[in-house]
């Protein structure tokens, strides 16, 4: 007898940085996060499924502008030169330990052997068992029911602030397409970027007649988008977020909530429809989540969990533990992988237990058997967890071996056994600063909006005079390439990142760069004279999403959005 069914939803995403710097920000970012974290994600996949015949039943988002990186034979190559990198200056470590001047030589020693051993193991995979190609990796475990992959806005673009349905939806067709041709099939599921979230709404046409702005899930439906994800509290009212910190890239953020909503008397144990379109909306439990994502209560701040932010002034090695969230770095204690693993094991039980207790209560209280969906940054787990994923291992371990009772399944598999019963309004919203949409629009980054809505429609403009596909073929490749710079250019990354102030300067530069290519490449369009070279230099950079049609922004008229027809369940209980 089953308590009820968990959605372990993991949501991989990062900003392009393909030729566009290093360190400390650019490629250096993808390539630790693939070091850290997608390759011991693939690994703990493929030991579960191969070595102990359990399939993970992860749901496993990547974002469309990830995916093209992953996919990219200069950032592969980048990675494996990367990982040199680490084993050699690591190597330097084995020889400079032990010495009698430095203070626990011997451990530093252990340790760098310790991280000789991770490096090339980490190579070994990427490079024999994954053959450079995560993208088929993911697609193989895919295939074999292992994990269901999901898609988001092709650029992770902010939604609900894009001015034009006609770029809502280009970010959304671009992506799911792009999903379809890497991982071989189209995705039912989506992260919408951000969590960000907008109902229809009525508004003064350029004619001075009213429309009808369609809501986010109609441009989901269009595209064949069935469900995606929110937080807690868009479900259930009450506060937001709250003066929370979380691990991670948005540990710099304080969580500021908005005026507390009332009580919505729907809780998370249930998808539901949205009242617009036929798709559904999961979202996350806050105990189960909190209890991971918290830096102060959750299991990654741990004292004997890896340092992130202290490595060695020579190698760059991460040498130290926690130890306490109040040590100054330069008191933290040496790491000990064997005291870390011993708490991932201690971890992971607890937090078995605890997903058996919330879905046992659940149906002791109600009767009915409920969905505990969890969704994490992916890069939470390994990158910035460095024992995250074998947190995931062995809680997906546990839950296969010692508690039955709980159904493990995508949300895919979720909906599809469970369909939606009732149907709700969830409010405009986000992950973000107090729920809203403050960290992406605020007076660090209202500059930002006119420029992305002007190329909005000027993109627009341009691609509604050339409906089929001109003979000149330097002409039907700029067309393409303003396509990708639009959409490279509505990154919810660069808003974020100056908000944060984590890496302003660089999303400022990243955004006018883009903006710059975008205005070139229009300008060479509509005075008839294209620069090959030019050209070519902007396509050697910004090569992302190889097959992409430029008609995509052909206009869609203003407030009518075509929309499938939806048999949606009554609204409200």
């Amino acid at each position: 007898m089953t308590v009820g069914s968990f959605v372990f939803m993991l949501h991989s995403h990062l900003p392009y940085y393909r030729m566009a710097g290093m360190w400390p920000f650019g490629e250096e970012n993808l390539y630790e996060c693939m070091s850290e974290t997608y390759v011991p994600l693939l690994n703990a996949i493929s030991e579960l499924y191969e070595e102990e015949g359990i399939k993970a039943k992860l749901t496993v988002g990547i974002t469309p502008i990830l995916a093209e990186q992953l996919n990219d034979e200069h950032l592969k190559n980048g990675f494996v030169e990367y990982l040199d990198s680490r084993i050699a200056a690591v190597s330097k470590d084995l020889e400079r330990y032990p010495d009698p001047k430095v203070e626990h030589s011997q451990h530093l020693k252990y340790l760098a052997k310790y991280y000789f051993d991770w490096f090339n193991h980490i190579k070994d995979s990427f490079v024999n068992k994954y053959n450079k190609d995560l993208i088929s990796a993911f697609k193989k475990y895919q295939d074999l029911g292992c994990i269901e992959i999901t898609t988001s806005g092709a650029t992770h673009g902010f939604s609900p602030l894009l001015a034009t349905d006609t770029n809502l939806n280009a970010q959304f067709k671009v992506g799911s397409d792009t999903t379809k041709r890497l991982f071989g099939k189209k995705a039912k599921g989506c992260w919408l970027p951000e969590c960000a979230y907008r109902q229809g709404y009525e508004y003064i046409g350029k004619d001075g007649q009213k429309k009808w702005r369609p809501a986010i899930e109609v441009t989901l439906q269009n595209n064949d988008i069935e469900y995606f994800f929110t937080e807690s509290h868009v479900i259930e009212g009450g506060n937001s977020v709250g003066n929370r910190r979380v691990v991670g890239i948005y540990g710099n953020i304080e969580y500021i909530p908005l005026p507390q909503r009332e009580a919505t008397g729907y809780d998370t144990y249930s998808a539901y429809w949205l009242p617009d379109a036929q798709v559904a909306v999961m979202g996350r439990n806050d105990r189960a989540g909190f209890q991971v994502w918290s830096a102060a209560d959750g299991y990654p701040g741990d004292g004997v969990y890896r340092e992130f932010h202290k490595k060695d002034d020579k190698s760059g090695m991460n040498y130290w533990r926690i130890t306490s969230p109040n040590t100054d770095l330069g008191d933290k204690m040496l790491y000990d992988p064997v005291l870390a693993m011993n708490q991932v094991n201690s971890n992971s039980d607890h937090y078995t237990t605890l997903l058996f207790h919330l879905l046992n209560d659940h149906k002791k209280a109600t009767g009915k058997e409920g969905l505990l969906m969890v969704s994490f940054d992916t890069e939470l787990y390994g990158h910035w967890w460095f024992e995250g994923v074998e947190f995931i291992k062995q809680v997906i371990r546990k839950l296969n071996n010692f508690v039955p009772e709980i159904e493990r399944c995508t949300a895919g598999e979720y909906l599809e056994k469970h369909p939606p019963v009732d149907t709700i309004q969830i409010p405009e919203s986000s992950w973000g600063q107090g729920g809203h949409f403050y960290v992406w629009l605020n007076h660090l980054t209202e500059w930002m909006w006119p420029i992305i809505h002007a190329c909005e429609k000027r993109i627009i403009d341009i691609v509604s005079k050339y409906e089929k596909i001109p003979e000149d073929k330097l002409l039907h490749r700029a067309l393409n390439q303003l396509a990708r710079e639009n959409l490279l250019l509505q990154s919810s990354d660069w808003p974020f990142l100056i908000t944060t102030w984590q890496a302003k300067d660089y999303a400022t530069d990243r955004f006018n760069e883009h903006v710059e290519r975008f205005s070139l490449i229009a300008d060479m369009i509509e005075s008839g004279n294209i620069n090959d070279e030019e050209l070519k230099k902007i396509e050697s950079i910004d090569n992302c999403f190889p097959v992409i049609d430029y008609r995509v922004y052909l206009p869609i008229e203003e407030g009518k959005i075509p929309q499938q027809e939806a048999k949606l369940a009554p609204l409200y209980k």
